[in-house]
């Protein structure tokens, strides 16, 4: 697809590889998502979200996707939330900041291999009282079970699985680790985006099949008590329906009493 941007005339000119071609107004909902589509990933391949920190530790995210979830901590407010992927901390510190504002909850963090930096820098921050990290793989039965050891039955529980985001392991991931969320919060399989980056100079070209959206599909055909669904936005006055994330069809919601 090739696009031609005419600010001056006001429209987007768009060049399909079937030969079509067609003009829409550059200020309308279909031009912001072309693209934002566009925006996306050019900004991945370029590491745009690798220049951002949440007090003082990197975090490697969206900064919409990041506002997103902030709303779904809101309006589920989980007394727990389990994040696989530590990285350097950066996403431990950020929900364990939100919900230090809302006055409850903890976090978990799981990664096969935390860095010692990264464990100092944790354990030394403010917000450290409101996290527990585990070393070793988010499917191992040992890790597993140090999770079950730790959450309590009446705890409401959100999971966000950030680690390997091979097809096969987000779909062990689902299998392994939704049986902690409760009901009406999330499992969030994140990093979807891949299946969109095959064809950057840094991706891959076995993303546009080995990627979590794929997992995702995969666990949903199996797991009726779950559906893939955008938590509600809490506040929008636009014409927008689509998020500009690195997050497609990430939230999966627990039904009740399926």
């Amino acid at each position: 697809m090739k696009l031609n941007v005419d600010t001056g005339e006001g429209t987007l000119e768009i060049l399909g590889d079937d030969g079509g071609s067609g003009k829409i107004s550059l200020y309308s909902t279909k031009s912001f998502h072309i693209l934002s589509a566009i925006w996306l990933k050019v900004g991945w391949n370029e590491k745009y979200s690798y220049t951002f920190s949440w007090l003082g530790r990197p975090i490697i995210q969206l900064p919409e996707d990041m506002i997103r979830i902030q709303e779904t901590i809101w309006l589920s407010k989980p007394d727990v939330i389990v994040e696989t992927g530590i990285a350097h901390g950066g996403s431990l510190i950020y929900y364990a900041s939100l919900l230090s504002l809302l006055g409850n909850g903890r976090v978990i963090g799981v990664d096969v291999d935390i860095r010692p930096r990264t464990r100092s820098a944790v354990e030394e921050h403010l917000l450290a009282n409101r996290i527990t990290m585990l070393e070793g793989s988010s499917t191992c039965p040992t890790v597993l079970d140090s999770l079950r050891s730790l959450i309590k039955p009446s705890d409401k529980v959100m999971v966000i699985l950030d680690s390997s985001h091979t097809r096969e392991h987000v779909v062990r991931e689902l299998d392994l680790l939704s049986p902690f969320v409760s009901e009406e919060s999330y499992i969030v399989a994140t990093d979807g985006v891949m299946k969109d980056l095959f064809d950057t100079p840094m991706g891959k070209r076995e993303w546009k099949e080995n990627n979590p959206c794929a997992a995702v599909s995969d666990f949903v055909a199996r797991h009726p008590e779950f559906v893939v669904e955008q938590p509600r936005r809490i506040f929008d006055e636009s014409q927008l329906g689509e998020n500009i994330t690195y997050w497609p069809g990430a939230y999966l919601r627990r039904l009740k009493h399926v």
